[in-house]
């Protein structure tokens, strides 16, 4: 099943995107269930078998999927599996933000905020920032905050997501460690996603899924849907579809966008 038949976005990300196809039988898979096909294309992720990641989510991305147009654009702007690019990467955290993205709404605000990778823009950064603080996220009404307020000092948390926003992960990674250790659980999240990607750190899915448990039980929304993939998939953690649920039910409790997803294709019978 090729993209040109799916993709209701623009023709410029199709073409970014390329002719890449998934089996037929699986992609009408993913296209009845995608809550269930960003499952699997995260679990590939999670072992490095990004062009398996990558078909899955082209497909999802087809129907306009914001979680597979984010993941797409990480895949594109670290070079995980294909040659970093960065315009790719843009176009599709634009397509994932226009789709109500909160991931890709921040991680623009960030881009353009700072112009290290991409040229500074302050009205998109605002756009952008302004979309994400809107759906409840704290560190882009932070960031807003720095904008509209140049002298005020920033904290080490915002220093590292912005050094990040510069494609200097491994400076970004040391401060998330200190915090972490400090008892920041978001930073600990942030890092336990670098040690899943391997971005400003060694690769360790071990290491993720220790971090990505301290930040669940801790109570963070983020890291509950990231171990309940793991107990769905097997990869991280040993597969437990129980323990999967109960996870997810936490997540989703604090409305986390890919959690509820998920919780709803479950209710629904998905597999």
């Amino acid at each position: 099943m090729k993209l040109q038949r799916l993709f209701l976005l623009p023709a410029l990300l199709l073409a970014l995107l390329g002719n890449a196809s998934a089996q037929e039988s699986d992609a009408s898979d993913w296209i009845k269930n995608p809550a269930m096909g960003n499952y699997k294309a995260y679990a590939e992720f999670k072992m490095a078998n990004y062009e398996v990641a990558r078909q899955i989510w082209e497909t999802l991305a087809g129907l306009g999927n914001p979680d597979a147009l984010f993941n797409l654009g990480i895949l594109a702007e670290d070079g995980l599996g294909e040659a970093k690019d960065m315009k790719k990467a843009l176009a599709l955290y634009e397509a994932a933000a226009n789709a109500g993205g909160f991931k890709a709404q921040y991680r623009l605000g960030m881009l353009y905020s700072d112009g290290g990778t991409v040229p500074k823009n302050e009205a998109k950064a605002r756009h952008f920032l302004s979309l994400a603080a809107v759906n409840g996220d704290k560190e882009a009404a932070a960031r807003l905050a720095s904008l509209d307020q140049p002298n005020r000092p920033i904290s080490e948390f915002e220093q590292a997501e912005r050094l990040s926003s510069r494609g200097q992960h491994a400076e970004a990674a040391v401060i998330f460690r200190r915090l972490a250790d400090a008892g920041n659980v978001t930073a600990r999240t942030r890092l336990a996603w670098m040690y899943e990607a391997g971005r400003g750190v060694e690769r360790s899915l071990a290491e993720a899924a220790r971090l990505f448990m301290q930040s669940a039980e801790a109570g963070d929304a983020e890291a509950q849907y990231a171990i309940a993939v793991m107990y769905r998939t097997g990869k991280g953690q040993p597969q437990d579809r129980e323990q999967s649920l109960a996870w997810l039910k936490r997540s989703a409790g604090q409305n986390y966008p890919a959690a509820v997803a998920a919780m709803a294709a479950e209710v629904g019978g998905g597999h």
